[in-house]
């Protein structure tokens, strides 16, 4: 079993924010596989398996707020005896161009709360993630992350979003490796054309 986790902010205020990208990504795929996404107390989070994928995949948003969200993936991958690798968490970045993805077999926080919420409660840095970039703007880092996309920006954040699923679906089918080769390597191809 793998678990696919998508980071965001609960709450109305926070939906479709640049910060809440991951929820979207796991929100696209509960409707690929018309799963629903259900409140797990225990857990802290919002889950829901797809059976239809390998040996089964979890999807989960952590409930609490972003700089909390290790706890959810902790309880989780305790319960079902999941490998940090298995896990793979969906982010946004600021440092990423608008659309652009990067996966990862593994890595620091980067100064990215929800990372650093995981790996200080996994106790590694070794599980894969998936950075969706959100840009930056000028003025606080803060604001621009908790902020919605523009009417310009919102086609190419969903596109994104899709390719995040697709990749994320590569990941959970075979693996980290396979999905870097193929989403990494694209975009390169992308920039060049």
């Amino acid at each position: 079993m793998k678990l696919i986790v998508g980071l965001g902010n609960p709450g109305r205020e926070y939906e479709h924010t640049r910060h809440n990208v991951g929820f979207q990504v796991a929100e696209e795929l509960a409707q690929r596989y018309d799963v629903t996404l259900k409140s797990r107390p225990s857990w802290k989070a919002r889950v829901a398996k797809i059976a239809e994928i390998d040996e089964g995949v979890l999807l989960a948003e952590p409930t609490t707020f972003m700089n909390l969200s290790g706890w959810a993936v902790r309880e989780i991958t305790a319960f079902h005896k999941l490998s940090p690798s298995d896990v793979l968490v969906v982010v946004d970045d600021a440092d990423l161009p608008l659309g652009r993805l990067r996966l990862r077999t593994s890595g620091s926080a980067g100064g990215h709360n929800g990372l650093k919420s995981i790996i200080e409660e996994l106790g590694t840095v070794e599980f894969p993630r998936q950075r969706v970039g959100v840009g930056r703007q000028a003025g606080e880092l803060k604001n621009h992350v908790l902020g919605r996309f523009s009417v310009d920006e919102r086609a190419r954040i969903d596109a994104a979003v899709k390719r995040a699923a697709d990749a994320a679906e590569l990941f959970a089918k075979e693996n980290i490796l396979a999905a870097m080769n193929r989403f990494n390597a694209a975009q390169v191809d992308e920039d060049q054309a």
